[in-house]
């Protein structure tokens, strides 16, 4: 499974210079938003916009994901509607309560796919309620689209009626929990984000601690966080041992004319092919 998922870079959908500016940002995965960052009326909009960005996907380096609504809002589906399109590589669900609001959204995404003739795109349930941490290893282990589980931790207190602190206190065993189910699940776990743009002490604490818990990233809101966040959330050994054998498997595949294939009953292409390249770069184990 080896791939960077150091830094979740939330883009406000609605405005065309972030989308612009988030091609030369050296974030791992950059997600336009649908959601907290854009008013009401302006989602038409924005995902207009991000229809448009998304057919430039190739002068983006990142991964480019899309950051719906959640399933309570009612809008899910013209967020699909207009997101499921050739370029996006994942999607971000905020606000995940169990697994039924899950499977809809999938069921809606496996029609649209198929009409668009799309591979499936990877889904990323955001975990943001109490509801959501008890059921947060079915989560993270009801479909195989699932590529890591987003930890929200505003929403979280907002719904235990916890005031919001630095140290998040009242947090402590959903962010704990939400790391290990997505472990026990054989996927990742993104860590909450960072509010206090300035405080970069804070930042680079709070990513220690959330790499100590698990997390193989963190959320972040504006590009001057992903350096702090790159330098916590290197790839450990079990990573670039991984990636090495992607590398080297999939290269061996395609010198007998293969596209795809195995390695530990697992089945890997040319996107796994180009994570593993990125991950092994970072670590200077290839040159770039």
């Amino acid at each position: 499974m080896a791939r960077l998922v150091r830094s979740l870079l939330f883009v406000p959908g609605n405005n065309s210079r972030f989308l612009e500016k988030a091609k030369t940002l050296p974030a791992d995965i950059v997600c336009f938003d649908l959601e907290d960052s854009v008013p009401d009326n302006e989602k038409k909009n924005a995902r207009q916009l991000i229809k448009e960005t998304l057919k430039r996907r190739s002068e983006y380096t990142p991964d480019v994901y899309v950051r719906i609504n959640s399933p309570s809002s009612g809008k899910t589906v013209d967020d699909l509607k207009e997101i499921t399109v050739k370029g996006i590589d994942g999607i971000v669900i905020p606000k995940v309560n169990n697994v039924n609001e899950l499977k809809k959204i999938e069921k809606t995404l496996s029609s649209l796919e198929k009409k668009q003739k799309l591979k499936p795109i990877e889904l990323m349930p955001s975990i943001e309620s109490a509801e959501g941490v008890v059921n947060s290893y079915e989560i993270a282990s009801s479909t195989k689209r699932v590529a890591a589980l987003v930890f929200g931790v505003f929403d979280l207190l907002n719904d235990m009626g916890i005031e919001y602190t630095k140290q998040a206190e009242g947090a402590k065993y959903a962010r704990s929990k939400i790391s290990l189910d997505a472990k026990a699940a054989g996927t990742y776990a993104i860590d909450a984000i960072w509010q206090d743009l300035k405080d970069v002490n804070g930042l680079r604490e709070d990513c220690i601690a959330g790499k100590n818990l698990g997390y193989s990233g963190k959320s972040i809101i504006h590009p001057d966080q992903i350096q702090v966040t790159h330098e916590i959330f290197y790839p450990n050994n079990t990573e670039i041992e991984w990636a090495e054998k992607v590398y080297k498997k999939y290269l061996e595949a395609t010198k007998t004319g293969r596209g795809a294939t195995v390695i530990e009953g697992k089945m890997i292409d040319e996107v796994h092919y180009k994570r593993a390249k990125a991950l092994l770069q970072v670590a200077k184990r290839i040159d770039s």
